[in-house]
């Protein structure tokens, strides 16, 4: 059990105020670790912040936007400052844009490409970014974890989120790309790895999966038609292959794209 041991180690989390950012930050701080939780938003990173002190955890509010790289050099040197080091970095930061989703009633040629690229943008950029501001502390920090937040849009065609689903694509080749870059200069020191959950439910998707009432939408009956666990995940149920990736349990891993799913990337629809 001494190698899924985190205790003492430091970790930032992108996006850590939201639904399942927060969760797996709490989840590692439960288990020792110092938390910087990294948002746009001041209260509503500092509101997440105060909840895991009021609980006895180790946590840090940093307020910056993931796409502004002198933000995050002036938050990176706010943690270099107050604990040293970062060992545990979690690209949670990103998501989708109703502007950038192809409406029921609309054509795929109605894309807005404003809104395209400034998904794609979040997402991608919102990765490689942080990834390149923290990456040289990390690397001077001992065994280190970099894990990107994929999504079962990447692999496979869902209707609708065109925008979404390409720039988490272009994050699966960024996690490959930087993991195998990093193991060429860095051996075991940097491993970059990245899970890519099915459906669960957060603030973004909740109208488009859940009627006001808790019943199902259309859309939301179709992806538990094709989820042969019949139900969607809980963010809980992430915290477990945060913890694997981010300990040396798995220090021979790196390169990796886990599903997290519920068998929906295994199942054929019949």
């Amino acid at each position: 059990m001494k190698l899924f041991d985190l205790n003492g180690k430091v970790a930032l989390v992108t996006g850590g105020a939201g639904v399942l950012g927060s969760t797996m930050a709490r989840s590692l701080a439960e288990a020792g670790v110092k938390v910087a939780i990294l948002g746009r938003t001041a209260a509503k990173v500092e509101k997440k912040v105060a909840e895991f002190k009021d609980a006895g955890l180790t946590a840090m509010a940093l307020v910056a936007d993931v796409l502004d790289q002198q933000s995050l050099e002036k938050v990176r040197d706010q943690l270099t400052s107050e604990w040293g080091a970062l060992h545990i970095l979690i690209n949670a930061a990103g998501g989708n844009a109703p502007e950038a989703t192809i409406g029921p009633d609309m054509h795929p040629f109605d894309l807005s490409i404003e809104a395209f690229t400034r998904v794609n943008a979040l997402n991608l950029q919102g990765t490689v970014l942080p990834t390149l501001v923290f990456g040289p502390l990390m690397a001077k920090s001992g065994k280190s974890s970099i894990i990107n937040i994929s999504s079962m849009a990447s692999a496979q065609a869902i209707t609708r989120v065109v925008a979404y689903s390409t720039g988490k694509a272009a994050i699966d080749n960024f996690t490959r790309w930087m993991a195998v870059e990093l193991a060429r200069r860095h051996g075991a020191q940097i491993r970059v790895n990245a899970i890519a959950p099915g459906f669960f439910i957060a603030d973004q998707n909740r109208r488009l999966l859940l009627e006001e009432n808790g019943e199902l939408t259309t859309r939301g009956k179709t992806i538990i038609d094709n989820t042969p666990m019949g139900r969607f995940g809980e963010a809980e149920e992430l915290c477990g292959v945060i913890h694997w990736l981010s300990s040396d349990a798995s220090g021979f891993v790196t390169g990796t794209v886990i599903p997290i799913d519920g068998g929906f990337s295994a199942f054929s629809g019949v």
